[in-house]
């Protein structure tokens, strides 16, 4: 029972009271409740009236500065990338900065046909011989580029700096620490030669003279630039050796190892002669090299038909200017080097080609003349070897000099600094090369432009991106070889992958190449690229594309080398890399993952005339091709890879994929073993790379945690910008709720959203509470165990919010950096600073080029070369121990 009383002053009911129970005399009456009610809503809204007025009148720049400080104020170092690339660059008026899938979509609308066009007659229309006036003018062109499209003020002075400067040195060794893009052209000072006469005669027995050879290439008019400029660059062979010879003749096939051996081994005495060898196989030094060892005096070296499959004129093909078979005077210049000893400046080994640089005679360059000729005088010399065999007198005169050339540089600066992808294409040409390499530096040309448009359009890549043109790489890869030299410890500290692109449109079939650890990258990427000509196809599936051109006669001897060069690649589809392009430096000296890719030709396909003055604009938009659709391609590819790298949270190297090719490359030579009959026990070295394959599961692992951890906290640092207090939002809700809790309202906090989250990075003051609510599974800051364990989460109070998004970023960034380390250290693990036996410039144990391929790739070549070569079981032990070494030292650094 209860009783009703009346206030008799206010006349107004007092609250009903149980029986007994006393009257409290200043009780707050329910008219009283209501008028403070209305009074502290009508003071909340106009208090929160007064901040929105204040807020929306402030400097937004002012709050984002805000969260800027209050985020940076607690890193340091290293880990600043993570808050420049995820909060110190907030979006304005809330557009997202470009990055991502986005980023990609809109590159790839940028390459396209005309301007891909419009850039290969910039380049492919004159000659550009490494060294030369044309060499220079693109040079210049190409700094232009990367000015106009990286958005540089051309300096008063152009940036051109003679490499070990301090302006060179330093132009390097700063690129950690630019925040702008910036271009410049080192100029290194290699030994070179250029043509000064030559001649090819066959002599009767008094010395007499009965046939001398037209040995430049004709051009009938049709072909515009191959006519103007067929004498520009005369056909001889790069830093061949300056003489005469004199001697009889001895045809050696394809000048391959295999070629001699089989010669020597008839009883052909080679000493004297003048050796006549046909392209292929192998590359053009190591025939000479081979010649000279067996004491000729003299090597010609031919394009032969029969090596173009079935584009012939026994298939019925016209020949170039008016069909698509070899035109028969074509001539293959080209370095004769001895490319698989060392690259780059024959004077300088191991070391940069400073103007002032010591200098050696050169080991890797040949010590009898050569000369390169075309098919129309090889049948007359093959000929008189069938018949009556006279003498031979061939001259080879060249200046030899120091000469300078040029790499230009440009650099786009990323959030992390040491994190570094170098994109490189070379940019001389024996005479135009519309193929080699102009094809290439058109790709990447559009490449340029794509990242201009996107750094244009806000974008900042995570990682720095380094474009390099390099210079003289026909001669032996010198510009890439001196500028790796040049910075070596640099790189080894801060460049994390070389993508190459050399020529990247000469015929149909799509055609790539790197290092194990990047194949299904290449793949993957390949794969969201469309086909040049098929829509319904990707550009992956180009692999498998054929020329159109067929016929009944094809030689059985090219058809087989051509069968066998299929199946190098692993199961991927990706093989190995050689040498013969500027990847060489970074991959099998310094330990760069690396790669390249391109369209090449096919048994099926128009010739390419290879390093010819018939490389030029109208074969390339006629015959290898028309549109420029693959062009377009192959910049798309190089761009996504580029994009791909550059941004990517955990690099995309596959170190298991590589650790399983090893164990595919050791079955290999325990085949070539017992086929040798030599006995060498590889049990050691199979059970080191047992041990990688699982140590590099593990780093799977942790790459996947490393990822998906820092992909979470990036979502919620997006939830983080719109209701941490440092934003506009959470700025007014803090006064919203500040004004509340001064009138007497309880906050009631919201929950952290539950999409997407798992909860670890609580704040400190918030652990105790985690702790018990699953004390059973929270250690530390990590409760994300105790999500799965109970429904609802502790309301926790605010305005403070309850996660440390700064903590939680550090502690990420911390463990992506350190997975993406080993990353980067797996493939430098296998360089060997004793080199490979007989060339010791070859550091890396895994892959490099043959020591009688030049241009094809020997995997574990120490190893192989000691049982294929040296025969050697001493040996073979010998290079098992230093292969294992190097792998238990790998698989220790994937497992601290």
């Amino acid at each position: 029972m209860s009783l009703s009383h009346v206030d008799e002053k206010s006349k107004q009911p007092l609250l009903p009271v149980a029986a007994g129970e006393a009257i409290q005399p200043n009780a707050v009456q329910p008219t009283q409740i209501r008028r403070r009610s209305r009074f502290r809503r009508v003071l909340a809204f106009s208090l929160a009236g007064v901040a929105l007025f204040f807020l929306t009148h402030g400097s937004r720049l002012h709050s984002e500065t805000l969260i800027r400080s209050k985020s940076t104020s607690t890193h340091h170092g290293e880990h600043a990338w993570a808050f420049d690339a995820y909060i110190g660059h907030l979006p304005e008026r809330g557009h997202a900065p470009l990055h991502g899938r986005k980023a990609e979509e809109v590159f790839l609308t940028v390459p396209n046909p005309a301007s891909a066009i419009a850039a290969s007659r910039q380049y492919a229309t004159t000659p550009h011989l490494a060294g030369s006036e044309g060499d220079l003018r693109t040079a210049h062109d190409f700094l232009a580029l990367l000015q106009e499209q990286l958005g540089i003020d051309p300096p008063s002075e152009p940036p051109i700096f003679p490499a070990g400067s301090d302006a060179s040195r330093n132009a390097t060794l700063s690129i950690n620490k630019l925040s702008q893009p910036a271009a410049w052209i080192d100029v290194y000072y290699p030994v070179q030669n250029t043509p000064l006469d030559h001649s090819l005669e066959i002599l009767a027995d008094d010395s007499s003279v009965v046939w001398a050879a037209d040995l430049e290439e004709q051009s009938d008019g049709t072909d515009q630039d191959a006519t103007e400029f067929r004498t520009a660059v005369p056909a001889w062979h790069g830093l061949s050796k300056d003489g005469e010879a004199t001697g009889k003749l001895i045809y050696a096939n394809y000048g391959r190892k295999a070629d001699y051996d089989a010669l020597v081994a008839q009883g052909v005495n080679f000493n004297g002669t003048i050796v006549l060898v046909r392209y292929g196989g192998v590359f053009r030094g190591l025939k000479i090299k081979g010649a000279e060892e067996l004491g000729a005096v003299g090597v010609l070296i031919y394009s032969d038909p029969r090596d173009d499959g079935s584009v012939t004129e026994a298939n019925g093909y016209i020949p170039y200017p008016h069909g698509p078979a070899r035109n028969p005077s074509s001539v293959e210049r080209g370095s004769v080097q001895y490319l698989s000893i060392y690259p780059g400046d024959p004077t300088t080994p191991g070391y940069p080609a400073y103007e002032n640089a010591t200098r050696t005679d050169g080991l890797n360059i040949p010590s009898i003349p050569s000369l390169p000729i075309s098919w129309a005088n090889a049948k007359v010399l093959l000929d008189e070897i069938q018949g009556k065999s006279r003498a031979v007198r061939m001259v080879n005169h060249v200046d030899t000099k120091i000469t300078p050339i040029w790499n230009p540089m440009g650099v786009i600066p990323g959030h992390i600094k040491d994190e570094v992808i170098v994109v490189g294409n070379h940019r001389d040409a024996w005479v135009m090369g519309a193929a080699d390499p102009s094809s290439g530096t058109v790709s990447v040309h559009e490449v340029v432009r794509g990242f201009g448009y996107l750094l244009r359009a806000g974008w900042k890549p995570l990682r720095t991106i380094v474009f390099a043109s390099w210079d003289a790489e026909e001669y032996g890869l010198i510009g890439s070889t001196e500028w790796g030299e040049d910075f070596a410890e640099w790189i080894q500290q801060n460049v994390v992958a070389y993508l190459n692109l050399d020529v990247s449109v000469a015929g149909s079939q799509f055609d790539v190449a790197g290092s194990p650890s990047l194949s299904h990258f290449l793949k993957e990427t390949a794969q969201a690229v469309p086909h040049p000509t098929d829509p319904d196809r990707t550009l992956w599936d180009a692999r498998n594309d054929v020329g159109p051109l067929f016929g009944a006669h094809v030689d059985t001897e090219a058809l087989a080398m051509h069968e066998e060069a299929k199946v190098v690649s692993d199961e991927v589809g990706v093989s190995p890399l050689g040498s013969g392009s500027d990847f060489t430096v970074f991959l099998q000296r310094l330990g760069i993952a690396s790669l390249t890719s391109g369209f090449g030709g096919t048994l099926s396909d128009p010739v390419y005339h290879y390093h010819s003055i018939f490389d030029s604009e109208r074969w390339q938009e006629l015959y290898a091709d028309p549109g420029f659709v693959k062009h377009v391609a192959i910049a798309q590819y190089l761009g996504l890879q580029t994009i791909r790298l550059a941004d990517s949270v955990v690099l995309p190297l596959n170190t298991t994929h590589y650790a399983f090719q090893l164990e595919d490359y050791l079955n290999t030579v325990e085949d070539l073993a017992e086929a040798s009959a030599l006995t060498v026990n590889f049990a050691p070295l199979r059970a080191s790379i047992k041990e990688l394959q699982f140590a590099s599961i593990k780093l799977d692992h942790r790459k996947a945690h490393a990822e998906h951890r820092m992909r979470m906290i990036l979502r919620r640092l997006a939830w983080w910008r719109h209701h941490h207090p440092g934003g506009f939002k959470g700025k007014l809700l803090k006064v919203w709720h500040k004004c509340k809790m001064m009138l007497g309202f309880k906050y009631r906090g919201k929950h952290f959203p539950q999409h997407g989250t798992d909860r670890h990075e609580y704040h400190d003051k918030h652990v105790e509470t985690a702790k018990q609510t699953a004390p059973h599974r929270a250690h530390g800051c990590n409760v994300k165990h105790a999500a799965h364990k109970n429904s609802t989460w502790p309301r926790l109070p605010h305005p403070h919010f309850p996660w440390s998004p700064k903590k939680a970023l550090i502690r990420a960034a911390k463990e992506v950096r350190a997975v993406n380390a080993k990353l980067t250290k797996f493939e430098q693990g296998f360089i060997h600073e004793a080199g490979i036996k007989d060339r010791e410039w070859y550091r890396h144990l895994g892959v490099a080029p043959g020591k009688w391929l030049g241009y094809g790739a020997t995997t574990l070549p120490g190893l192989t070369e000691s049982i294929t070569i040296e025969r050697n079981a001493t040996l073979a032990a010998y290079e098992v121990k230093r292969l294992r070494d190097a792998i238990d030292r790998v698989a220790e650094l994937l497992k601290a």
